[in-house]
């Protein structure tokens, strides 16, 4: 019974492997995507943004001022290198990071939007693990 165990999974394996390169590049293009659009609403609220990194968000160790300037910089650059997949696994972790800090700084969005970021987290982790795959600049760069 085991060895029909492993041969059924060895062959899910196998037909499943080439559908990775793909399943990374949504990863990084849906995570992109939504910590981009973040940075964008920031930059075109940004007095609001100032406020609420005064006021609302408890960012440690940074002044407010400041640490609006490093995460609206941070959500508008990392995506890019991310969708690419230059310097992916970098930028991943980064923003893993980010999602971190953006969780814990927000206390009010354990209520609505944690599974977002638990779900984003996971897409970012397996970028860093398994690398952006096949469909990245970084790939095509290193085959050269």
């Amino acid at each position: 019974m085991s060895e029909l165990i492993r041969r059924a999974d060895s062959l899910i394996e196998n037909l499943l492997a080439p559908l990775t390169p793909a399943l990374l590049l949504v990863c990084r293009l849906w995570v992109a995507w939504v910590f981009f659009r973040s940075g964008m609403i920031k930059l075109s609220g940004w007095d609001s943004t100032l406020l609420l990194f005064e006021y609302e968000y408890n960012i440690p160790l940074l002044p407010p001022v400041f640490a609006a300037y490093l995460a609206t910089g941070a959500e508008l650059v990392l995506p890019v290198f991310l969708a690419l997949g230059l310097l992916a696994r970098p930028a991943a972790l980064a923003l893993f990071v980010f999602n971190i800090v953006a969780v814990v700084s927000y206390p009010t969005l354990w209520d609505k939007g944690f599974f977002d970021h638990q779900m984003w987290g996971v897409m970012l982790l397996a970028n860093v693990v398994l690398g952006p795959g096949m469909l990245a600049v970084d790939k095509i760069t290193k085959s050269k």
